[in-house]
């Protein structure tokens, strides 16, 4: 319902759009994972966000290929789901 095709938040599915959810931006250019020059609110917004919304409402299933394989597609040996930010592994299994 909200992000199938055509829903208003379907810009945000499939991919990390960490930026824009810190900005409440669905601009093209703000659906990154990259979080250089946020405020400070901007940040505590994303925290917020991820905490009482994200976390508590859907399961975590999987992580974006940028997490867990290196740039040549390889797979990433040092990623460790324990070790991500905000994930707490005895609250997700």
């Amino acid at each position: 319902e909200f992000y199938g095709k055509g829903a208003p938040y379907n810009a945000l599915a499939g991919k990390d759009s960490t930026r824009g959810v810190a900005k409440m931006s669905l601009d093209p250019a703000d659906l990154t994972h990259d979080i250089t020059g946020l405020t400070q609110e901007e940040l505590k917004s994303l925290d917020d966000i991820f905490n009482n919304v994200y976390k508590a409402k859907y399961p975590i299933v999987g992580y974006t290929s940028r997490r867990i394989l290196n740039e040549d597609g390889s797979p990433n040996l040092d990623f460790k789901p324990e070790d991500q930010p905000h994930f707490n592994i005895r609250d997700e299994f």
